[in-house]
C-alpha cells in the first residue's frame, strides 16, 4: 500500500467537520470520519485511481457526505492537501499542492 501523508490544514478540516456533523446530530460526525477513512483506503490501495486534474491534483467523492478528499501522488506517497466541501471556496487548497508538488526545471 502507498503511504499517506496528511497535511496539517487539511487535518484541522477533517476534525472542524466532524466536530460539526457531530454537533447537528449525536454519531453523524463519526459517521463523517468513517467515510473519511474508508475514502483514504481506497486511495493507498489504488492512487491513480483518479484522474489528474489541470491543477495536478485527484479528488476523490465521498458518497453520503458532499466533501472531497483532494491529493496528490508524488515520490511513491500519497500527499493529503485537503478535505474539502464541495461548495465552499472552490480551489481554496491550490497553494497546498505547491507544496508537494515536484518542481519544474
Amino acid at each position: 500500500m502507498t503511504p499517506v501523508v496528511i497535511l496539517h490544514e487539511a487535518e484541522v478540516e477533517l476534525w472542524e467537520a466532524v466536530t460539526f456533523y457531530e454537533n447537528r446530530c449525536a454519531g453523524l460526525g463519526l459517521d463523517f470520519e468513517r467515510e473519511i477513512k474508508a475514502a483514504v483506503e481506497l486511495i493507498q490501495q489504488s492512487p491513480d485511481r483518479w484522474p489528474i486534474r489541470k491543477d495536478g491534483t485527484r479528488r476523490c467523492l465521498l458518497r453520503r457526505f458532499p466533501y472531497l478528499v483532494v491529493y496528490v501522488h508524488h515520490n511513491d506517497q500519497v500527499w493529503v492537501i485537503a478535505f474539502a466541501h464541495c461548495s465552499r471556496r472552490p480551489g481554496y487548497w491550490s497553494g497546498r499542492a505547491e507544496q508537494v508538488r515536484p518542481r519544474r526545471k
